[in-house]
């Protein structure tokens, strides 16, 4: 921790699971978070909200919440008037899949890294637990990573910015002892593709099923309140 003292770091923080996770790791490494919310105009807005909880727990020296209205572009589940699975977790990249989206927000976070003079991002993406989107695989961070050096300033003049993906290995179970291990509170993260009133997650989407799986292998309790059970 001593060894980062000082230095700071872009999270990026979609008010999900993973990305407190991801921020809470910098955190306990000794980082100062700057933290980058995009306001992409998604079906789930509620994690917006989730996501001004988390920077606070986090102690986030600065939440930027950045307007890009993807539905302009549609093409996803998310973005546009198409129906959000919820048969099941299924072979293949499901219609939630937003098109290139961590490569578009990526991007930004790299400038907000530039600009605010941080050495790392950190994102939280994982390629065990997840849902065939092809921009949370390895590959495409590492190949993200020698972008980002040959992109920036900062990568020309001999110290790029670095790209921290703390969890690309992680199980969903992995993630939610980690998040009880940093002690913080998994009950403010927002994960549900299409709420249900009352503030519930519906249940039955694959991002809803693999949060509860995760709590239910990692032997933890479960604060999400879900409108349905699989």
């Amino acid at each position: 921790m001593a060894a980062n003292k000082g230095k700071f770091a872009v999270v990026l923080l979609s008010g999900g699971l993973d990305s407190m996770v991801a921020g809470g790791l910098a955190r306990e490494a000794g980082y100062h978070v700057f933290a980058l919310t995009i306001d992409y105009n998604q079906r789930h807005r509620v994690e917006l909200s989730a996501a001004a909880r988390v920077a606070s727990a986090l102690g986030a020296i600065r939440h930027i919440v950045l307007p890009l209205d993807l539905t302009a572009f549609g093409g996803s589940a998310l973005t546009a008037d198409i129906s959000v699975p919820k048969g099941g977790v299924g072979a293949g990249i499901p219609n939630t899949y937003v098109p290139a989206r961590n490569t578009i927000f990526l991007s930004l976070t790299l400038g907000l890294a530039e600009v605010s003079g941080a050495n790392d991002v950190f994102i939280g993406v994982n390629a065990l637990d997840y849902s065939g989107y092809p921009d949370c695989r390895p590959e495409f961070i590492d190949a993200f990573q020698k972008m980002a050096a040959l992109a920036t300033k900062a990568g020309v003049e001999g110290h790029p910015i670095r790209i921290n993906a703390p969890l690309q290995h992680m199980s969903k179970a992995d993630i939610v002892r980690e998040a009880h291990r940093l002690g913080l509170d998994a009950g403010i993260s927002w994960s549900c593709y299409d709420p249900a009133p009352n503030d519930q997650h519906c249940g039955l989407c694959d991002s809803c099923r693999l949060r509860s799986k995760g709590f239910e292998e990692a032997g933890l309790p479960d604060p999400t309140r879900y409108a349905a059970r699989p």
